[in-house]
């Protein structure tokens, strides 16, 4: 079996766990440990036996596949640099700080026959992936996710700390265009939005609620469908999925009955599947299951979250030129 050769840069809180999965993959031969800081990149590498670097630059030509987990503002350029030296990225999310930034990475990866994957992490938990089976046609989705304030990740604000996370499972569940947005969103204990409340209204008629906090004194991950005869609902925390259905009734004298279901599932490790997917997908030549398109839309819309929280008014979709760039790099 073919094993691509694997780097992580950024060997902070996240990073180091990304490290540990290649190390423990039987696809991957972990070759390198990236970050700025000498003894953390040490630390990290003598744990999962990869050599320590300081400079991502080094490792050119070096490396298949890496893992981009450095400060969201360096997203653009890192991944732009490992792109045009033929390095297949799996960028966490978000994908980068701009629009722009986003189109010319989806673009890039695109010309060059690259895997470009966007570390949306909740698609591999299991309890998602239940959900998505069960889904139809959503007519109102409702998303809780909550976290108590920690200093780690305040670089972003909430939208694009957490918010993200549901704005991209949400333009998963409906396939239609966004025609309105509305939020609001306050500061509380750092410089940046720390929670946030949008409405997401849709072409086809389905509205979404999606709420964020990172002040909040205990984790909430919740995520709602509403669709007809159906209501769903998925505990992220818990990993549990209650279903409710109606029942036709037998007779025309009688009303009909709902039937509720709880369903348990195994907590499973999102992040070792998030990397045997990407690293499947290098192996194979297939799309990611979270692609630069995918990272690059939740980046649209959650910015538009942002701008309406700062400045008011109502939002519409991607701007015209950066859609249109999107469709190209699909095709």
């Amino acid at each position: 079996m073919k094993r691509l050769r694997t780097a992580v840069i950024g060997a902070g809180y996240l990073g180091r766990f990304h490290a540990h999965k290649y190390a423990q993959s039987p696809l991957a031969d972990l070759v390198a440990v990236v970050d700025l800081d000498p003894n953390r990149a040490a630390a990290v590498a003598a744990e999962t036996g990869a050599r320590p670097y300081t400079d991502f630059r080094q490792l050119l030509g070096q490396v298949d596949a890496v893992s981009v987990v450095v400060p969201t503002s360096q997203h653009y350029p890192v991944g732009r640099e490992l792109l045009d030296a033929g390095v297949h990225v799996l960028m966490e999310k978000p994908i980068t700080a701009a629009p722009d930034d986003a189109a010319a990475l989806v673009a890039l990866a695109a010309s060059r026959g690259l895997i470009l994957q966007v570390g949306h992490l909740e698609r591999f938990n299991p309890v998602i992936q239940a959900l998505m089976e069960r889904v139809d046609t959503p007519m109102f989705i409702e998303a809780h996710r909550l976290a108590p304030y920690s200093a780690r990740g305040i670089d972003v604000d909430v939208v694009l700390d957490l918010m993200i996370h549901d704005l991209d499972l949400m333009h998963l569940l409906v396939d239609s265009p966004v025609a309105r947005i509305d939020a609001s969103g306050m500061r509380v204990l750092s410089e940046q939005i720390d929670i946030a409340n949008a409405r997401v209204a849709f072409a086809n008629g389905c509205v979404a609620n999606l709420t964020a906090s990172r002040v909040s004194r205990r984790p909430e991950r919740r995520l709602r469908v509403f669709q007809k005869n159906a209501y769903l609902a998925a505990d992220m925390c818990n990993q549990a999925l209650d279903s409710y259905r109606r029942i036709p009734a037998d007779a025309a004298d009688r009303p009909h009955e709902i039937e509720g279901h709880r369903e348990l599932l195994p907590k499973g490790d999102p992040l070792r599947e998030e990397i045997t997917a990407f690293l499947n997908s290098v192996l194979n030549g297939v799309q990611p299951r979270v692609s630069g398109v995918d990272g690059a839309r939740a980046l649209q819309t959650a910015l538009e979250v942002v701008r309406q929280i700062n400045h008011g008014g109502h939002a519409r979709s991607a701007p015209q030129p950066l859609a249109v760039a999107f469709r190209r790099a699909r095709s």
